[in-house]
């Protein structure tokens, strides 16, 4: 599997995260700034939440690492959570205000 295909790979399992309180995928919500891998298969995930003081972000990012980390070709994963930019709804896939109703 070349990197590219890992990437595809890696954003696949992404939309299998769920914020446990919206609906939607953490990756159509834009929560998702960046997919790293390196040469070795390493990949780190930079993300934030919708809110800095979200109760589940342990929960989340854990959850993103360990789905990441499942995935055979990656050899680990890091997870950096970040505030800047703040995320706002414009960062939403269409999709995703569509299921939220903010189209």
């Amino acid at each position: 599997m070349d990197r590219l295909e890992l990437e595809e790979r890696i954003v696949e399992v992404l939309r299998t995260v769920f914020d446990p309180e919206i609906p939607v995928n953490i990756y159509d919500l834009g929560l998702i700034y960046g997919v790293d891998v390196d040469d070795d298969s390493n990949v780190t995930i930079t993300m934030t939440l919708t809110a800095p003081g979200c109760s589940l972000a342990d929960f989340i990012v854990e959850d993103v690492r360990q789905r990441v980390e499942g995935i055979a070709e990656v050899k680990s994963a890091v997870v950096n959570l970040v505030f800047e930019p703040e995320w706002n709804k414009d960062m939403m896939s269409e999709e995703a205000r569509l299921e939220l109703g903010f189209e």
